[in-house]
């Protein structure tokens, strides 16, 4: 993902992109990557089941979240996908009856992998915050890291860096307490 595919994209081009790849289009470049590595896809899948629970559905939590995995974001001209979304239910108290969501979420995760990485922690991260996402997650599976940042006027501030089998609580699901080292395959 590290190159574009084509500048000016639209997108049909995006679509026009197989199945197996995750297309985005940043500042009029299409991008795409082949589908997660298992490695990326157990961290997200087990993310999403730990705080589905407690946030989404209100088991042993406090409920109030509306969290999809890999929601196609609609940002003027630019679409992007992360790994995980999560909006808070008195912004999105029910889904958008299209294909993609125009309305950012409040949190995101990406999973970060060798070749998403450089784009994820700069053209997207700098796209999250003029969208004013609240929260962002940097899961980091080959280092077995959770990067917890908040948006603060406008930038990224870094409140903890988790490593390992760590339990921890991180804004803003710190009402439970997460297990790091199950996002680990």
């Amino acid at each position: 993902m590290s190159k574009p595919l084509k500048r000016g994209a639209n997108y049909a081009d995006l679509v026009a992109v197989p199945d197996n790849f995750v297309a985005e289009i940043i500042a009029g470049e299409l991008y795409a990557s082949p589908r997660p590595s298992p490695p990326h896809a157990h961290a997200a899948s087990v993310l999403g089941i730990e705080l589905g629970g407690p946030f989404h559905r209100g088991r042993s939590g406090p409920g109030g979240w509306m969290l999809l995995d890999e929601p196609e974001l609609h940002f003027g001209d630019d679409v992007l996908v992360p790994d995980i979304a999560g909006w808070r239910r008195e912004r999105m108290p029910a889904l958008p009856n299209t294909a993609y969501f125009t309305l950012a979420p409040d949190w995101l995760c990406e999973v970060l992998s060798p070749s998403t990485e450089t784009i994820d922690r700069t053209r997207k991260l700098a796209i999250y915050a003029a969208q004013v996402v609240g929260h962002v997650w940097l899961v980091t599976p080959l280092l077995e890291t959770l990067e917890v940042l908040r948006l603060e006027s406008q930038r990224w501030s870094l409140l903890a860096t988790h490593e390992g089998h760590a339990k921890l609580r991180a804004e803003p699901f710190d009402a439970i307490e997460l297990e790091l080292g199950a996002l680990w395959a």
